[in-house]
């Protein structure tokens, strides 16, 4: 595998991380009426790459699963990173 794959590998793995502790964190603020992590940020975390594991992490917390912003918008996000990962992956980058 070129050292690229290893970077984005690494970058999807950490961006995951990140988007499964700000869902958590969004829901726990939620239920205890604080403060809490604006939707853009949400839907920029995802399309930055995120997407799979917020998505998953919504649907198992079951937070923002009647908001149609996020319940069309992660999967469509999640859609267009597989075929970059794609494009990336396979095409000799």
């Amino acid at each position: 595998m070129n050292p690229l794959h290893y970077f984005f590998i690494a970058y999807f793995i950490i961006i995951s991380i990140v988007a499964v502790i700000i869902t958590c964190y969004d829901k726990h603020c939620a239920i205890y009426d604080r403060w809490r992590i604006k939707e853009r940020t949400l839907l920029i975390v995802s399309a930055l790459g995120g997407g799979i594991a917020m998505y998953v992490t919504m649907q198992l917390i079951r937070h923002k699963t009647k908001k149609l912003k996020f319940m069309l918008g992660i999967p469509l996000i999640v859609i267009a990173e597989i075929f970059l990962l794609g494009l990336v992956m396979f095409n000799g980058a």
